[in-house]
């Protein structure tokens, strides 16, 4: 577990794509614009030390003293300015990084459903008819509009690399923009505690070339058990998958079922992990 944790940490200094580069610039431009009042005060307060100590028969001691101008102007100027250059810097990028900011690129995006279950992910891929459990297969290079809504309970969808997280409510879909720059596989999880299987409810983003994608969607149609009303009422109940799957095709509309609340929801934690049920693997 504590050597997840670090790879999770390690991650977001690692940026696979140009929404996660510019986090990672933000990162640093923020702790050294902060340097400028911690170094100083660190400094400040070991001169005070030693310069005031017992054995210095030099330092002046002033038991009235009261106010300074100038000790004002230096306390006060050096906080203020990294005040403004954090707002500025926190202004300019949250208009930047929108989540529903197209990413500009020469490639059209590829349009991915995301659903969050107790506890697992569900992928539909609207444009090409297919879907997967807890694997998110895109080309790299490409940019992703991820339009991601709940089956159940609050969540957050997150891809440490890739960039910004985005919360999961039911009856809402929310929009995020992000994509892979280079081929790689980068682990996605959910960030907010949803019950039991919490901890098992991450998956892999597999960002492969372009022909290596098309091979995969045309694998992807041609096996597996075909995602329609009843599959779909299958997956809202709780289970951890033991390996990612894929459907062959996906019943028309049933992402917009699914937040419009045409389907019911699911039941959400009710306390005790369930035995494990391999869903859809039947």
């Amino acid at each position: 577990m504590l050597g997840e944790l670090g790879g999770c940490g390690r991650a977001q200094l690692q940026p696979a794509g140009p929404v996660s580069d510019a986090e990672r610039k933000i990162l640093l431009d923020s702790v050294v614009i902060m340097l400028a009042i911690v170094i100083p005060t660190i400094l400040a307060t070991l001169g005070v030390a030693w310069w005031y100590r017992s054995s210095n028969g030099r330092a002046r001691r002033q038991p009235d003293f009261v106010y300074s101008g100038r000790v004002e102007i230096v306390v006060w100027s050096i906080p203020a300015l990294v005040i403004i250059f954090l707002g500025g810097l926190a202004w300019i990028s949250s208009h930047d990084l929108d989540p529903a900011q197209p990413l500009p690129s020469k490639s059209a995006p590829l349009d991915i459903q995301v659903v969050s279950l107790d506890w697992k992910w569900l992928f539909i891929y609207p444009q090409l008819g297919i879907a997967s459990i807890n694997r998110l297969v895109v080309p790299a290079g490409v940019p992703l509009h991820l339009t991601v809504t709940s089956a159940s309970v609050w969540n957050a969808f997150w891809v440490p690399q890739l960039g910004s997280m985005l919360y999961c409510m039911n009856g809402m879909a929310g929009t995020l923009y992000l994509e892979a720059s280079r081929p790689g596989v980068y682990r996605g999880e959910s960030a907010m505690i949803s019950g039991d299987g919490f901890a098992d409810m991450h998956f892999d983003t597999d960002a492969v070339p372009q022909d290596q994608f098309d091979s995969w969607v045309a694998s992807t149609r041609g096996a597996g058990p075909a995602l329609d009303e009843a599959a779909y009422r299958e997956l809202l109940r709780q289970s951890v998958p033991p390996q990612p799957y894929t459907y062959r095709s996906v019943r028309p509309g049933l992402f917009t079922d699914i937040v419009m609340q045409r389907l019911p929801p699911g039941d959400g934690p009710s306390g005790g992990l369930p035995g494990a049920h391999p869903v859809g693997l039947q």
